[in-house]
This record gives C-alpha cells, structure tokens and sequence, in this order.
C-alpha cells in the first residue's frame, strides 16, 4: 500500500461514527431489499483476513472514499475483555488520530457499534519486518541501516508529542509497497507522557512481549517507559543483525537472567555500517 497518498478527511478523522445501516432500494418491483453493512455505509468493501487474535480481526478492504485498498482492524465487544474496551481501546484511539508521520501507520476511521468497533487505517502491503527476517535470514548493511533509521525517526517524533509505544516489535514493524517502515499497532500506547519539569512520569502497566521487554517490565517494577521503547529497539536491531532475537522467551526464568545481564553489560552501542544506535538515541548518521 498505498499508490495513492491517503487523506483523512475532516469529518472523518478522529471521529467514532454509529451510523445505523442504510437500505439498498433495487427497485419499484424488487420483492426484497438488501441492506448495505455498516462498513458499506461508509464505503469500504471487505476482502481478505490479514490477521486473527482471540478478539480481533484484520481485513483489507476497497475504499471507495480513499480510491486504494485500507487495513480494517474488527474488534468484538462481546469477546475483547472489558478493561480494553474501556481503557486501552479508546486510548489507542486517541493517540493515533493525532499522529501524523510518514514512518507510522496513518489512522483513517473509527466506526463503532452495538456488537463491533471497527479502525479503518493505512494498509501496508508488503508484510512486516518479521516476514523478511524470516524470509531472508538477515537483513543486509543497506536495508538495516534505513529501516532502522525509519524506526528511530518515528518513536522519536512519537516521543517529542509525549506518546510511548509500548510494543515495538519486528511484527508491528510492517513495509509499504516502497518497502519503507511503517510502526503499526499502539493498541498499548498511551500518550500525555512528556516530562514535567524534566521529570518523566514512570507507567506501572507491565505490557508488550517477553523478548523485546526491558529489564524492569520483567522485574514488574515501576519504568520509564520511553526507556523500555528504546530496549525494544536494540532487539529490533539485534533481529535485523543477527535474524534472531537475542532473548529466548519461551524460559522465562532464564529470560530475566539473561536480560538482566544484558542491561549490566557496558556496551553503549551498536553498529551497522553508518548507524549508531546508542540507549539515548541521540544519534542516528
């Protein structure tokens, strides 16, 4: 995705529509009318699964509004656990209608009902980062270097407006039809995370996945979660080097011990080629 540039309308962005389904009239002497789907009413027509979860489904779809194919994330109220529906959904809404960044996954809709909440958003062609990984093996100097570069670009300017990610992994990093990064899925952002007289306010909700989890999020201990992005990313780096992830998940007991070691280790940076990846981020070449 996407050929043409996407544009979120006015009144369409940031908006939580509960629109109820139209009528499709097929005549004077048809004996029964069709009724169009919510998703229809506003102009998007369904195709294929992209993604499952126990409570969501990912389609792609035809918008009639945007003239190229959208990404629509189908969440069920009846199988999504409450504290999401309440807590973490509507966040995620609010910090991606305000994101606007060629390296992050552009939020288009949100279209809510009595039984579902659809999110109508950018859809990347191209698979993620994790399919070339596992396609390729690892990922080559030149690539390394951009994709990376595209990911420091994005949290960081998600960082500067006060929102933190929460769940940077290879599968939340997916590819455009230019094969550039897009970060996907903050369905655990939270935003209004700026520093208050240079103070950064810690977050207590343990979140993400094992393997790219930073120490203290393992250890259940209060962090700073700009920090445990920026952890996140050097396993990302280390996938993209290497083609695996430096911690193994699937012991949790070893798990903690071994990235407990990791973060002792005097080592401040990573190279690839021209890259710098240092835990500050305060260079990218």
């Amino acid at each position: 995705m996407p050929g043409p540039d996407i544009r979120a309308d006015d009144n369409v962005h940031g908006e939580m529509s509960t629109e109820p389904t139209a009528t499709v009239h097929s005549g004077v002497e048809a004996k029964t009318d069709r009724k169009l789907t919510v998703l229809e009413t506003h102009g998007y027509i369904l195709g294929r699964t992209i993604g499952s979860g126990s409570y969501a489904t990912v389609k792609v779809a035809t918008s009639e509004r945007h003239n190229c194919q959208v990404a629509i994330k189908i969440i069920s109220k009846f199988q999504a656990p409450g504290d999401y529906l309440k807590k973490f959904l509507p966040r995620e809404i609010e910090v991606v209608k305000g994101l606007k960044h060629e390296n992050l996954i552009r939020f288009l809709q949100a279209i809510e009902t009595t039984h579902r909440v659809y999110i109508v958003m950018e859809y990347a062609e191209n698979g993620s980062l994790l399919d070339i990984i596992r396609k390729d093996q690892h990922i080559d100097e030149q690539r390394g270097r951009r994709w990376f570069k595209q990911l420091v670009e994005a949290v960081d300017y998600c960082h500067e407006r006060g929102v933190v990610h929460r769940d940077i992994k290879c599968e939340n990093l997916l590819m455009d039809h230019g094969l550039n990064i897009k970060l996907s899925d903050f369905g655990f952002a939270r935003g209004h995370m700026k520093p208050k007289n240079g103070v950064y306010a810690l977050s207590e909700t343990f979140c993400g996945s094992y393997a790219y989890a930073s120490p203290e999020i393992l250890k259940g201990v209060p962090y700073r979660p700009q920090d445990s992005d920026i952890w996140s990313m050097g396993v990302v780096l280390y996938a993209i080097v290497y083609g695996r992830l430096p911690f193994d998940d699937t012991n949790y007991t070893q798990l903690l011990k071994d990235n407990a070691q990791a973060s002792k280790e005097e080592i401040k940076s990573v190279n690839i080629g021209t890259v710098t990846f240092d835990r500050k981020l305060e260079e990218v070449k």
